[in-house]
């Protein structure tokens, strides 16, 4: 290629290069950013007996295929009719309280999450919440 540049590409080249500014480097960026390959579970109308079970098999899955966010749909407990029986604790037995739980009393999947934390608006908001699953040894 024998192409001449022209005068004002020169003056442009010799602008730039005197600027102070710094370019962004796009690499270090991306660097930054956490890259989520997400699976979701939507729980409604599971018992506290299939949901446990549920959750455990998805969390166990997930993390032998290296999945590192789950979604958990378990709903806000609004329709559920543990409220019409004395007996029962009124949090307890709602999936939204009771699943957490059981997966914070269960070492060997503890051992495989990194965090749990409520979702965003978008995700289910007070209805789900979210698991981060540690990288597979």
């Amino acid at each position: 290629m024998t192409k001449k540049i022209s005068d004002k590409d020169k003056k442009d080249w010799e602008k730039f290069i005197s600027r102070n500014d710094k370019l962004p480097n796009k690499d270090l960026k991306r660097k930054k950013e956490n890259y989520y390959i997400t699976k979701s579970i939507d729980l409604h109308g599971y018992t506290l007996e299939e949901a446990n079970k549920s959750i455990q098999d998805l969390i166990n899955k997930s993390h032998e295929e290296s999945i590192n966010k789950l979604i958990v749909v378990t709903g806000k407990g609004l329709h559920s009719n543990n409220e019409k029986d004395p007996y029962v604790s009124k949090d307890f037995s709602i999936l939204k309280h009771s699943v957490p739980e059981f997966i914070k009393k269960n070492i060997e999947l503890m051992k495989k999450i990194s965090e749990i934390k409520g979702a965003k608006i978008e995700d289910g908001g007070d209805g789900a919440f979210y698991i981060y699953l540690k990288r597979k040894k």
